[in-house]
């Protein structure tokens, strides 16, 4: 038997969890991948595997029904996105599949308040400018009393939340999907998008991406902000309408943005993005600590071992 496994945080702790394959004699695909793979590798590869252990792959129907036509039995998504996942050709293929939700809430949201305390201070700034040789001393923001408009209240956003709480800001919170009232999910208010936008200092995108929250934060959104708005993404690229956002960041409409997620990822070369110094960029390395990768990975091992009928971990 055979498993393939995409997902670069996982292939890097692959060595500590060889053994629960070993075990169950089952072979490790493992290869080096450093975002994604293509379509055409994985449509090559999936034919001669039992299972798949997703990244952020594009796990099409094209895609799927090639494993399917040769051994691809299961597969699971590491991670809780499934935006780039074809969950529907998976039920149609009859392939079992799920995610692994609730796993990177507080490692996410931990990433979230460092674009947040590092755009409010320029600390990110500061360091390339010291490591230049030069001594820069830029007023930064004082964050007690601010508001915050954090989209999205599921793990990454309630953990956010907490967080936030200890520098004193209101929270105003939207997502039409929650069944918590305000006090629950300890915000101050949750509104409907995007009511009370204009009152933020600083959104925070912490939903997930799907057809609705496609580029919900675009043109018409970003008008309604408060000049000079702080915008933070830990959760999906897609939720931005990139464009837009540059061309705010050029009207300074939107003084700085954090972004650890982009459109297209690894963010190209020639990105317009790249020219903003008062913004920090990550690698969509959110939820990437050796603690949660570890846990995650069992996870997903244990499903996967269910869906082929193995005993679990």
């Amino acid at each position: 038997m055979k498993v393939l496994v995409t997902c670069p945080p996982m292939l890097k702790a692959i060595d500590e969890l060889r053994y629960l394959f070993e075990e169950k004699g089952i072979e490790l695909i493992t290869p080096d991948v450093v975002q994604v793979l293509t379509e055409e590798e994985l449509i090559e590869i999936l034919p001669g595997v039992d299972a798949w252990i997703i990244g952020d792959d594009p796990a099409t129907e094209r895609v799927f029904t090639a494993g399917k036509n040769g051994k691809l039995r299961a597969a699971v998504k590491w991670g809780v996105g499934v935006d780039n996942v074809d969950f529907a050709a998976c039920e149609k293929l009859g392939i079992p599949i799920q995610n692994t939700p609730r796993m990177f809430g507080n490692e996410v949201a931990d990433m979230a308040m460092a674009y947040f305390t590092g755009l409010a201070r320029d600390s990110y700034r500061v360091d390339r400018e010291v490591r230049k040789g030069n001594w820069i001393k830029p007023p930064g923001m004082s964050t007690t009393e601010k508001t915050v408009a954090l989209i999205g209240l599921g793990d990454i956003g309630l953990a956010t939340a907490r967080r936030l709480k200890g520098f004193d800001v209101k929270i105003n919170a939207y997502d039409p999907f929650t069944s918590l009232n305000a006090e629950n999910a300890g915000v101050d208010q949750i509104l409907e998008f995007p009511e009370g936008l204009g009152e933020a200092d600083f959104v925070i995108i912490t939903c997930a991406l799907t057809p609705s929250s496609h580029h919900l934060i675009n043109e018409k959104s970003i008008e309604l902000m408060k000049d000079g708005v702080k915008i933070i993404n830990v959760s999906r690229g897609g939720l931005i309408d990139e464009p837009a956002l540059i061309a705010a960041l050029k009207s300074g409409k939107v003084s700085a943005a954090g972004l650890d997620v982009f459109e297209v990822e690894p963010l190209p070369k020639d990105s317009e993005l790249r020219q903003f110094e008062y913004c920090i960029f990550g690698t969509h390395n959110g939820s990437n600590t050796k603690e949660a990768v570890i846990r995650a990975s069992h996870r997903a091992i244990d499903i996967l071992f269910g869906f082929l009928g193995l005993k679990e971990v």
